[in-house]
């Protein structure tokens, strides 16, 4: 029988109140929009912040130098990240550290999490040209050279690679999956091409892999559960950074519904719009509450496959919806740059895709469901 709890413990609802008033106050869509245009695309006095906050190892076990806390606690800090479009390399560094944590060995995890504890950035080098999600369908690969690997191919959709201290590779070795530790100052400039992707908050990168030589010790030691806690990882986070938009998106629309006036009667006074609200008001409640359920399915080491597919069908789906509704609300400025509600619909559009649509996790739970019966 599948689980349904719900728990949010004490720890993350300070998270989560400390989290609100420093994303309020740090990220402003005045704030946001003058970061468009950046090199970086973050604040990296914001960042230091965070990491003084402990947010960078929160996830990160005690004898590292971090918290000790679980997914669920990240989840907790990444949903008003959403909602207020917050740009910092917190997604991708706790993909790292998850997919560090769960697939390297004792001695990598000594040295690289100390050091993600203390701000040190990481990111994921997963997605290939052919856009599959099953992240062990791998193009790129190493061949073995004494005590180096020699790999080949290329990566694409590299969250922060221009300011990471280190990456994670996937490429395949002698037939199967596996994960190689690689350290950004080894990766030349010039291996990192940047690329226009359709959320303007995020910096993605892509690498040129053909030629490139790392020492056999960055191999990770258990690929497989490396890559499966980076996708479970991914699909939580973009749930709450999803549920976060919905809630976002939902401010920004409700606000001009209730300045605007038409024929003499604010605009949101009219039934038709006041119901589209009302649906996505729903929508969210559904989506946190397949977020929390994911979240304490992590915090409890339970299986949390099918709630986060669950929970990134719905989300992906409310939100796409939720931002389009509200461009459509804006009238002929919701289809202006200057309207706020583009970015949290450029936002969904990103997070829709990111580790599966909607589509694509709905056939696996299929799978995963009738397998169960």
């Amino acid at each position: 029988m599948l689980s349904t709890q719900i728990n949010f413990s004490d720890e993350q609802a300070m998270l989560l109140e400390t989290a609100v008033a420093f994303c309020r106050e740090k990220s402003t869509i005045r704030a946001v929009r003058d970061l468009l245009a950046s090199e970086t695309g973050f604040n990296r006095s914001v960042w230091d912040e965070m990491v003084g906050l402990g947010w960078s190892g929160i996830a990160i076990p005690e004898r590292f130098g971090g918290s000790g806390l679980s997914m669920a606690e990240v989840a907790t800090i990444a949903e008003p990240m959403g909602r207020h479009l917050l740009a910092t390399p917190f997604g991708s560094t706790q993909l790292f550290v998850q997919g560090i944590l769960a697939g390297g060995s004792a001695a990598q995890q000594a040295l690289v999490l100390p050091l993600v504890a203390q701000g040190g950035i990481g990111t994921v080098a997963l997605v290939e040209d052919d856009g599959d999600w099953d992240l062990s369908h791998i193009e790129a690969s190493a061949t073995r050279e004494g005590d180096q690997l020699r790999l080949s191919g290329s990566k694409t959709l590299v969250g922060d690679a221009a300011v990471a201290a280190w990456f994670l590779v996937s490429v395949r070795l002698d037939g199967a999956p596996a994960l190689v530790l690689v350290d950004g100052a080894d990766l030349p400039a010039a291996r990192r091409q940047a690329e226009v992707v359709i959320d303007e908050t995020r910096r993605c990168w892509a690498l040129d892999l053909d030629g490139f030589v790392v020492p056999a010790s960055g191999l990770l030691s258990n690929a497989a559960a490396g890559l499966r806690a980076i996708r479970d990882a991914g699909l939580l986070l973009a749930c709450a950074e999803a549920a976060g938009g919905i809630a976002g998106v939902l401010d920004v629309t409700v606000d001009y519904l209730n300045s605007r006036s038409a024929f003499g009667r604010k605009i949101g006074s009219y039934q038709s719009l006041k119901h589209a609200c009302a649906d996505i008001l729903v929508g969210l409640e559904r989506s946190r509450s397949h977020l929390y359920h994911a979240a304490s399915l992590f915090a409890g080491n339970q299986d949390a496959e099918v709630a986060l597919r669950m929970a990134k069908a719905e989300s992906g789906d409310v939100f796409t919806h939720a931002g389009d509704r509200a461009v459509q609300f804006h009238g002929g400025f919701g289809f202006t740059y200057e309207c706020d509600a583009q970015l949290f619909l450029r936002r969904a559009m990103w997070l829709q895709y990111s580790f599966g649509d909607a589509g694509h996790h709905r056939r696996k739970l299929g799978e995963l469901l009738l397998d169960q019966g």
